[in-house]
């Protein structure tokens, strides 16, 4: 009868089909371990929930060193490709700016508190008045000042009446007496007052700074927009270059794969796998079907 031809390789691929899924299903399945009065059943947990530190640990080794490692990281963050889209953000957010109605104060209370803003106004200023004070208090400055006062004031002489009737002789020769006279009242005033004179100066123009609409701020400024760009630009490969290998040993990529894949719950881990290699198992259990319908034909081929 036709029946006892079909009965063996349909057989056998029944049995084909459901030996594959049973064995794909205990990769993942049970999750732990059961026992029947006591006694451990084998394989119980499944294969992955079993070796589940000894997969993390390894899948966390071969990111690390194989898929984000040094060499392929600079590769990727030091390419033209790279570069080009932070050039391309940086014209992208001038040419947004340059129709920005909004203050710098305004801008910066997106992304800050007022009281930070305040603090960083405070710490600029603070540097930029010991620098500058520091520098008036020099006492080369009011020589300076005083050298440059006299020479002007003998220029004017011999270029005007005064000149003419004589009187730059006597400015020359009062010009050494009263340009160290001059220089020492400088240099006391500077002494005295700088800070509080630089103090209240950086304070006034930060105010109008932070009061300044951002299009005034980027308007007409090209060259310095450039210049701007070619040193965030050369940062960022300074930085990558640099300190990559640290920011690497920080982050410590094995470390933080392994935790992830431990902490991972089995159903959640189950359903990625799924959901990422869904075909290539279901082909898998099909061709354990075929793989047991020819040997069910093959045996029925020994047996005629």
């Amino acid at each position: 009868m036709i029946w006892n031809y079909l009965v063996p390789p349909l057989v056998g691929a029944v049995i084909g089909y459901i030996t594959n899924d049973i064995a794909l299903r205990m990769l993942f399945r049970p999750h732990e371990a059961k026992h029947i009065f006591g006694i451990h059943i084998p394989f119980t947990p499944g294969i992955i929930p079993k070796e589940k530190p000894r997969i993390a640990e390894a899948i966390g080794k071969a990111v690390s060193v194989n898929l984000m490692n040094q060499e392929v990281l600079e590769k990727t963050l030091l390419s033209d490709e790279m570069v080009g889209k932070i050039a391309e953000a940086i014209d992208h957010f001038v040419a947004e700016q340059s129709a920005n109605e909004q203050t710098l104060r305004e801008f910066a209370l997106h992304y800050l508190t007022e009281e930070d803003i305040a603090a960083m106004q405070s710490n600029v200023g603070d540097g930029i008045t010991k620098l500058i004070g520091a520098k008036l208090q020099d006492a080369r400055i009011g020589e300076d000042i005083a050298r440059m006062a006299t020479t002007h004031i003998i220029e004017k002489t011999q270029t005007g009446v005064a000149g003419r009737l004589g009187a730059d002789r006597l400015v020359t020769l009062l010009a050494t007496p009263v340009e160290k006279l001059l220089s020492k009242h400088i240099n006391e005033i500077l002494s005295n007052n700088a800070p509080e004179m630089v103090a209240s100066l950086v304070s006034d123009q930060s105010e109008k700074l932070m009061e300044m609409p951002m299009k005034e701020l980027v308007s007409d400024r090209e060259d310095q927009v450039e210049q701007i760009k070619r040193g965030v630009v050369g940062a960022y490969r300074n930085i990558i270059s640099e300190r990559l290998p640290r920011m690497l040993q920080a982050l410590d990529i094995n470390k933080i794969v392994t935790e992830r894949i431990n902490e991972m719950d089995m159903d959640e881990a189950e359903e990625i796998i799924f959901s990422v290699i869904h075909k290539e198992l279901k082909a898998i259990v099909w061709l354990g079907a075929l793989l047991g319908c020819v040997m069910g034909t093959f045996n029925l081929l020994l047996d005629l």
